[in-house]
């Protein structure tokens, strides 16, 4: 049986058992005296300057409810007002972040929504965030809390401010009456599902309304069982429908409900991931988020975001901020679990049932290049012809054939240019294009294999060794793939593939990728704990007990290995490579996992790297653009748009320019 390697769903996450109590890293300061800390307070501004690791260390280590008696007890003592006192001795991010924690939760998320909708504008993704998330208590004290600090009510003020769809589903979780009965009817189960199905994938366009009543009123438990039971009847993942029915804000917002309904953690770690990286830092999400789960579930956060991103919450926002704003984050976050080394129980249960999940579901590849219709191969020849001869390029003319018809219809035209022009279609492509260009039509004029087999060459020859196009070519293909890609590089370069490898690569990066190279069939494990054995050997041992499993076995098999691992062992087996691991051999491990986990996740990922910051890896921009065009490049857009809050269309266009752009932005299909 041949290695599979197909696309899987993303890491969905869901809660913790229901019994799971979830821990904030705030809590009630034992020996709390009121009286004493405002008197605190108030020496800590008096005079010249302010104290603000006093201010800082005293504010973060009372609960609100301890704060809302210090603001009391500071009036009663002192005739001012605390909040107002912190307003003028504090500046900037850290008078915003002190102060914000001075106010009740509901006063906080009234001003937050309060916020995102005054003046020109409106802060769509602050709405989402909190309405998704609230539960009904919770929304109602901040209806109220909106009423009487801003004398209007919150519903009116939103529905000036939203329309269409997105706000009809605003409006919906706005009401604050979600069944929280905890009763679940399956025959209503088995009811919803259909009807969510029959609203979407069934038919052509979308029922709206019947996604806004369902996801806006069922209980959590009853819509976790209607989500199984979709996938059943759908064989695909509510988010997929969602994202493949529904744009815009209105799909951002479904998302969220769907995602806050499986792991409210897991969506503020993403959220808070988002905040913080690249270039700049969302300092009012990462504020809001850091104080109103602080006291909740800012432990589990902390958790999920290792297990999906893994490095530590607390070192991420260490390296993202500064002075006493980072201070303060810092002591809301209550500690580095990259000190821990292992999860919490909770934890490793998610990270667990993520495997369990990831094991189970599975996800139509879609792609966004397709034949065309009345195709004709001798006409395109023609018109590639004649785009091509005299004094000039029609780019346009050639673009709109080569980029809109599939490999299969490509290597058809070019036969037809042979045969009724009696050229090489390649080689006059190459004579009249030029640079990027060039590289991208002629990738796409390829065979998959002849592709790939180029790919790699480029990878090996010439003074440096591009290690990380080796390991994303060799991790994600096929057996049938790789096979190939073997052959095409042996007829095109005379040479087979493993030799190229050896000479090129050492050590047991060389062996890794030589492995994978191999047609690999299913080796069953020993036993269950195998790969937690492995992890207990020497380094070198290790490594190579790691390659035993994790180059031979299929993708499905080891989905269920890295489930069994956690269970073994308490860890993920991300940290291991992580922790355990180095340099190319540590970069290849982990490229397999992250394919195992999520496919278009990690392409997706890989074209991040490519166009962020200053220049853009055009070479990896090509490749990968290319070779999943047909696969699965609608997935990876997907993934993109999820991971990064930018679509990949809007990326490409602000980092590439001129026909390569173009060609790209068709190859890409479309703005999500």
């Amino acid at each position: 049986m041949q290695r599979a390697r197909g696309v899987v769903h993303p890491g969905r996450v869901p809660c913790p058992t229901q019994g799971h109590t979830r821990q904030g890293t705030i809590s009630d300061a034992p020996d709390f005296d009121p009286s004493v800390d405002a008197e605190t307070l108030y020496n800590a501004m008096k005079g010249i300057g302010s104290d603000k690791e006093t201010i800082l260390d005293l504010i973060t280590s009372r609960s609100n409810a301890q704060r809302q008696e210090v603001i009391a007890a500071y009036k009663c003592s002192f005739g001012q007002d605390l909040i107002e006192d912190l307003k003028y001795e504090l500046t900037g991010k850290f008078e915003r972040l002190i102060v914000s924690l001075m106010r009740s939760p509901p006063y906080h998320d009234a001003k937050e929504i309060h916020d995102a909708i005054k003046g020109d504008g409106t802060n769509e993704r602050c709405l989402i965030e909190i309405l998704a998330s609230r539960n009904n208590q919770q929304i109602q004290d901040m209806v109220a809390a909106y009423k009487d600090a801003y004398g209007r009510d919150m519903e009116e003020d939103i529905i000036a401010d939203t329309s269409g769809h997105f706000k009809k589903m605003l409006v919906v979780l706005l009401q604050g009456t979600r069944d929280e009965s905890g009763v679940v009817d399956a025959d209503l189960v088995q009811e919803d599902a259909q009807d969510l199905y029959a609203a979407g994938e069934e038919k052509w366009g979308t029922d709206e309304a019947t996604f806004i009543m369902i996801l806006g009123n069922r209980s959590v438990t009853h819509l976790r069982m209607v989500f199984d039971e979709y996938e059943k009847i759908a064989e695909i993942s509510i988010e997929e429908s969602i994202k493949n029915e529904l744009s815009g804000d209105f799909e951002r917002l479904m998302l969220a409900v769907v995602q806050c309904i499986r792991n409210v953690p897991m969506f503020f770690a993403k959220r808070l991931y988002k905040s913080m990286k690249g270039l700049g830092t969302a300092d009012n999400t990462l504020i809001r988020i850091m104080i109103s789960r602080s006291e909740i579930d800012m432990l589990d956060i902390r958790e999920c975001f290792r297990l999906r991103y893994e490095k530590s919450l607390y070192n991420m926002i260490k390296d993202d901020t500064s002075g006493d704003y980072k201070r303060t984050l810092l002591n809301l976050c209550g500690g580095d679990d990259d000190l821990a080394g292992e999860f919490f129980p909770e934890a490793a249960q998610i990270a667990y049932k993520m495997w369990e999940l990831s094991a189970m579901t599975k996800v139509q590849p879609r792609p966004t290049v397709h034949p065309a219709p009345d195709f004709d191969p001798a006409a395109d020849a023609q018109a590639l012809r004649k785009a091509m001869k005299g004094f000039g390029t029609d780019e346009d003319a050639i673009i709109d054939i080569v980029a809109r018809r599939s490999n299969a219809q490509r290597q058809e035209i070019r036969q037809a240019f042979k045969s009724l022009l009696g050229r090489n279609l390649m080689k006059d492509l190459k004579s009249e294009l030029s640079k990027n260009m060039e590289r991208l039509i002629i990738g796409l004029m390829l065979t998959p294999a002849e592709f790939d087999a180029k790919m790699m060459k480029k990878a090996i020859e010439g003074a440096g060794t591009d290690e990380h196009a080796l390991i994303e070519i060799l991790v994600t293909r096929s057996n049938e793939e790789i096979q190939a890609m073997s052959a095409a590089y042996m007829d095109a370069y005379k040479k087979s593939l493993e030799d190229a490898i050896r000479s090129d690569t050492s050590g047991h990066f060389c062996r890794i990728l030589v492995s994978l190279v191999q047609v690999t069939f299913i080796l069953p494990l020993r036993t269950q704990t195998e790969l937690a054995d492995a992890c207990n050997a020497e380094s070198d041992d290790m490594e190579m007990k790691f390659m035993s499993i994790l180059c031979t076995r299929s993708f499905p098999h080891l989905r269920r290995v890295f489930q069994e691992f956690v269970k073994c062992t308490n860890k993920d087996i991300e940290q291991i490579i992580k922790k355990e691991m180095s340099g190319d051999v540590k970069n290849a491990y982990y490229a397999l996992v992250r394919s195992v986990k999520n496919q278009p996740s990690y392409f997706a990922d890989r074209l991040y790297k490519a166009m962020k910051g200053l220049g853009t890896d055009d070479r990896a921009l090509i490749r990968i653009m290319v070779s999943r065009s047909e696969v699965d490049l609608f997935n990876i857009r997907k993934e993109f748009k999820d991971s990064h809050d930018v679509s990949l269309h809007e990326f490409i266009q602000g980092d590439t320019s001129g026909d390569y752009r173009k060609t790209l932005l068709i190859l890409c299909g479309g703005e999500d």
